[in-house]
Order: C-alpha cells, then sequence, then structure tokens
C-alpha cells in the first residue's frame, strides 16, 4: 500500500507517514544522522558518516549500524525501503518524499510573480530555525554545515521579504511592516535598495532604486510609537536585540518566544494578538516593548494558534493558554519574577499565579477580566458577539479589512487612522480565520473568578475608565477580588494604550513604582 513520506528541517525535524507524524529515535545524533542524509540528497561514504557524528572511543562503526537501524524503522514504508547502504556508502531514497526546505528553497527562487499569500505562507515557513535543537549533534565540520544551511534559508528569507515589500497587491501598511522585516533581516541589501521607498511606491523591480539611505525609517514621522524625534532611534535599537527560539508543550505544540534587555526578569503573558517579529516594530506595542526592556529582562511568547508558535493546533483552551506559559517558564529556567498580564493574559496569569506561587513576584494585571463573555453578557450582547464570529469567519482573511476593523475600533478608538490600519493589517498575518474564531470562543469560556481571593503575591490592576472592548467595571471587579490589589483607573478610551496618549505615561510610571515599592 503506498504511503506517503513528509520530512519537515524547517523547525524541528519531523516525520510524517499519511498525515500521522512519527516518533524518531531519541539519540539527537541518530536524528542528525537523518536530517544530514535528507538534506544532502546524495550519498556518503560510512567513513565519513562516522567521523561526522562518532568518536572513535564510542566504537563509530557499531554506533553508525545501530543508528541506521533504527532510522529504518521510522523511514522506512512496506515494500520501500528509505535508507540504502551497501558496504562503503550510505544514501537516503527520497524519490516520492516531500521534504518543506526543498520545497520553500525551490519557490523562493522561482521567477514567476507568486501572490502576496503564498509569500506570506512562505515567510512564516522560512522564520522556523533550520533544524532547531541539533546544534553540537555532530562535530565542527557538521555544525559548520548546518550553519550554511542556515544561511541559504536566511538568504531565501530575505529574498521573500524584499518581494513583499514591492508586490504591487500588498496594501501599503503591509509593505512598510514587511520592509522593516526586509531591513532586520538583510540591513546590508535592504539599505542598498532602499526599502522605505519602496514599500512606498510598491515598485515591482527592486533593482530599479539603488540609492543608499541607511538612516531612512519607515513611515511619516519616522515611528509612530514615540512621543518625542529623541525617542524612536533608542527604542528601536532597544528592540531590535531581541532573541528568539522554541519550546514544546506536552501535546508537541510549539511555541516561540523572545526576550530581550538586561537585568531582573519581567514576562508578558501571551493576549491577543502576538507576534514577536512585527510586535517590536508595532506602533501599537514597540514603545510599550522598549519601556519594559530599559531596566529588564523583558520575555514574551506568542500564543498557541498565531504568530510565529504553532497555528494548526487541536487544543486552543484556556487550560493549553496557562501550560504554554508554564513550558516558557521552565524553558528559561525563571526561578522567580513579575508576570504581566494584559486583557486575557490577565485570567492567564491569575491562574498561573495561584498555581505557582513560588516562582510568582508579583502580578501587573492591564485592561484585564476574570470571566469572559459566556458567564456574563447579556442574552443581546452574546448574540451580537455570535454574529462577530460569524463575519470572522467568513472575512478575517480577505484584503477587506472592514472585518478586522471591528475589532481594530473597539481595541483603540481614539488611535490615529494610521496605526488603526496597521492594527487591521496585523492581525490578518498573525491568525488564520479559523483560529481567530476559536480565540473568541476560548476567552468568552475564562472563568477565574474563583481563583482571586487565592492569588498571595503583591498585584496593580491599570484598566482605563471608558475601556469599549472590556468595561471598567470587570477590571474593577478583578482587583477587588485579589487580596490588597492596588487599583488604578486610567482616562482613556482605548482597550490597548499607545505611547501618544498621557494615560500611557501615567500606567508606566504607576507599575515601575509599584515594581520598586514592592522590590520585585
Amino acid at each position: 500500500m503506498h504511503q506517503d513520506l513528509e520530512i519537515s528541517l524547517l523547525g524541528e525535524l519531523r516525520v510524517a507517514c499519511s498525515g500521522r507524524q512519527l516518533e524518531l529515535p531519541a539519540s539527537r545524533k541518530a536524528r542528525a544522522l537523518l536530517a544530514f542524509l535528507v538534506a544532502t540528497e546524495r550519498p556518503h561514504r560510512r567513513e565519513r558518516l562516522c567521523e561526522l557524528f562518532w568518536e572513535v572511543p564510542d566504537d563509530p562503526k557499531a554506533s553508525l549500524r545501530w543508528a541506521l537501524c533504527k532510522l529504518r524503522k521510522v523511514v522506512d514504508t512496506p515494500g520501500r525501503a528509505r535508507i540504502v547502504a551497501d558496504r562503503e556508502r550510505v544514501r537516503f531514497d527520497f524519490d516520492g518524499v516531500k521534504i518543506d526546505i526543498r520545497d520553500v528553497l525551490a519557490r523562493s527562487k522561482g521567477a514567476e510573480r507568486r501572490s502576496g499569500q503564498e509569500l506570506e505562507f512562505m515567510v512564516r515557513r522560512l522564520d522556523s530555525i533550520v533544524l532547531d535543537g541539533l546544534d553540537g549533534a555532530g562535530d565542527a565540520t557538521f555544525d559548520a554545515w548546518l550553519t550554511g544551511l542556515r544561511d541559504d534559508v536566511h538568504a531565501a528569507r530575505a529574498a521573500v521579504l524584499r518581494e513583499l515589500t514591492t508586490h504591487p497587491d500588498i496594501e501599503p501598511i503591509a509593505r512598510q511592516i514587511w520592509a522593516r522585516r526586509w531591513r532586520d533581516t538583510d540591513p546590508v541589501g535592504a539599505d542598498a535598495r532602499n526599502p522605505a521607498r519602496l514599500a512606498a511606491a510598491g515598485q515591482a523591480n527592486p533593482a530599479a532604486s539603488t540609492e543608499t539611505h541607511g538612516s531612512e525609517r519607515i513611515g511619516p514621522d519616522c515611528d509612530p510609537t514615540q512621543v518625542d524625534s529623541s525617542e524612536p532611534a533608542d527604542a528601536a535599537n532597544i528592540l531590535q536585540g531581541q532573541r528568539i527560539g522554541f519550546c514544546k508543550t506536552r501535546d508537541g505544540t510549539k511555541i516561540a518566544y523572545a526576550f530581550v534587555g538586561s537585568g531582573p526578569p519581567l514576562l508578558k503573558a501571551a493576549n491577543w494578538l502576538n507576534h514577536l517579529e512585527f510586535d517590536k516594530e508595532s506602533p501599537i506595542w514597540g514603545r510599550s516593548f522598549a519601556e519594559f526592556a530599559r531596566s529588564r529582562t523583558f520575555i514574551r511568547y506568542d500564543e498557541r494558534g498565531c504568530g510565529l508558535s504553532d497555528w494548526d493546533v487541536a487544543d486552543l483552551s484556556f487550560d493549553a493558554f496557562v501550560e504554554d506559559l508554564a513550558v516558557v517558564v521552565d524553558k528559561l529556567e525563571l526561578e522567580r519574577f513579575p508576570l504581566l498580564g494584559v486583557s486575557q493574559g490577565c485570567a492567564v496569569s491569575i491562574e498561573y499565579a495561584v498555581r505557582h506561587p513560588e516562582r510568582v513576584s508579583g502580578l501587573v494585571l492591564i485592561g484585564g477580566y476574570a470571566a469572559g463573555w459566556r458567564h456574563l453578557a447579556s442574552s443581546d450582547e452574546q448574540a451580537r458577539r455570535e454574529a462577530v464570529m460569524r463575519l470572522t469567519e467568513l472575512g478575517w482573511g480577505s484584503d477587506n479589512r472592514a472585518y478586522r476593523h471591528i475589532f481594530s475600533q473597539t481595541f483603540m478608538p481614539d488611535a490615529s487612522p494610521e496605526d488603526l490600519a496597521w492594527f487591521d493589517e496585523f492581525q490578518r498575518q498573525t491568525c488564520s480565520p479559523a483560529n481567530a474564531v476559536r480565540f473568541q470562543e476560548a476567552f468568552g469560556l475564562i472563568d477565574v473568578r474563583h481563583r482571586l481571593a487565592q492569588v498571595t503575591v503583591p498585584t496593580i490592576v491599570l484598566h482605563s475608565k471608558y475601556d469599549q472592548r472590556i468595561p471598567l467595571d470587570l477590571g474593577r471587579a478583578v482587583a477587588s477580588g485579589i487580596p490588597n490589589a492596588q487599583f488604578v483607573p486610567l482616562e482613556s478610551r482605548n482597550h490597548i494604550l499607545v505611547g501618544d496618549e498621557p494615560a500611557w505615561r501615567v500606567c508606566f510610571e504607576a507599575i515601575g513604582q509599584f515594581l520598586a515599592e514592592n522590590r520585585i
């Protein structure tokens, strides 16, 4: 019986047969051997493979035979041996096998004009760390080979980002986002071609512009996240130093995390919606994240179902959100830290703090709630929410931003048109239509009201007085339910505070004072 074999080298090494993921050997060397055979697509002498992966005292020939035996049990299919070896050479028979890195790299080098949707898909794939976790599985030559393979992917990613920057079907706001990412990925090549002008013009031929403007920034006022002209470069420089990594939950979901800055840690729980790369360039989040990173190691992660984390997940529930946070904490070996929650991230933070009081030193909760709309909303309000979910399902991924504008307008009614347009496009690139619906349903089912009285750490709750997304009463209920919590109402209508409103400064001054007074 014919069985389809798929091998993924983008991210952690994965092998699937007829859609079912197969369990690979626990040995990193065995997995590195398989990856090397698959990626190089040619036979290798047994002696060479022994030199790459095993030292002489370990009986390299016996180790190679053992590894090949383990790998055959995974990749060989009935009537088809994929590991082909004779007395001298070993090769992988990849005829008819789908290999993700080969497909994506081939598509990135194609000369034909691709759709914007296809290019965005390719960038998401190329964002992954090639063979994540296999560094050091072989000798220095293997590590050099792995570095070269990652360099190839990095170059392909830069080429796709350049094409997105100049694609005529991409909206101007989106082109600016891609231009920023292109410059982050390939600053020399991007500066040589001036991505700001290319993004603004939507040129089809990037070679048409060759002036070098290394200090030019994108947007009408350089960076709309800043209050005065001395701050944009400062905030941008802080966030450019972020490092991204990945960890895996018990159900196999890959969670992307990032950290930037130095000093004691501050961990932000994920919220609607996240993308580690786009967030740091954001006129919405950029200045806030930079502010946190000025004096601390600021850590955040993408929720399952969006951003750089896995999108195709079976479990999109509150318990899964809490586990994602816990996995990031364990991965980074954080011993004790304050936890920042925004919107539904507040409930996740509360639940984690109750489960792990020995690790959380304090809670900073902004615009949050203890119970979702399924528990508190009237029947009319629930009907409206369900109607919005239906609209989301039908129109989220379309070029018509009206569907996503439903959210943008309630999140930030007082934001500038440019910021709202950015957020509209940001949402589309961060999450699939199906997951956008699933998130709304999951958030509606949240209920940590019974947990509030069990919080034992210092807590500050901040909430916009005229929040049109989460009413002030819900924030006040969180503060009144947590023993000795401090409550700070903010003069704003925005659910997400933006850097040019007075309430933003009040919010950060209150947080700074809270952290200092409680020595956390």
